[in-house]
């Protein structure tokens, strides 16, 4: 069972090009090693279309990820957890909104900064949270709305 040189080289690169792009996929998906992230925490009333992986934004700039999403049974609330970049500093005193893309685009969570001189550590819970807002409800109440006339 011979094997062609030409054959056993272009199954080489083959893999070679399997490989290369495996490694580029993870990293565009942010998958890679390097652990330069921080952890807080935030309770949602609603957190409709986010789940883990989903982006954290800060002025329209990503900078983490949602990386756990619980039910908390005694407050039947959304317990998030997510990552932000190390060095980015957020005030103590910012919200976490769920925000949407548009009509048709997903949700993402956006931090909407304060103005205090102290930041966040990592571990801790953002207390000012705003959850999603459901366009199917809010097109619901405008339709019943629109025919009371008096």
């Amino acid at each position: 069972m011979a094997h062609n040189p030409t054959e056993v080289l272009a199954g080489g690169v083959v893999l070679a090009a399997a490989i290369g792009f495996a490694l580029y996929a993870g990293q565009a998906a942010g998958l890679s090693g390097a652990d330069d992230n921080y952890e807080l925490n935030a309770s949602f009333r609603s957190l409709e279309g986010v789940q883990v992986g989903t982006d954290v934004r800060l002025a329209g700039v990503k900078i983490g990820t949602v990386t756990g999403v619980d039910l908390n049974p005694q407050t039947f609330r959304a317990d998030t957890r997510f990552s932000v970049e190390e060095g980015i500093e957020i005030p103590d005193d910012s919200a976490v909104v769920i925000s949407s893309e548009g009509l048709l685009g997903g949700n993402f969570v956006e931090i909407m900064p304060g103005g205090s001189p102290f930041a966040f550590a990592a571990g801790d819970s953002i207390e000012d949270t705003q959850g999603a807002v459901s366009l199917i409800s809010l097109l619901v109440k405008f339709v019943a709305g629109s025919g009371d006339d008096s």
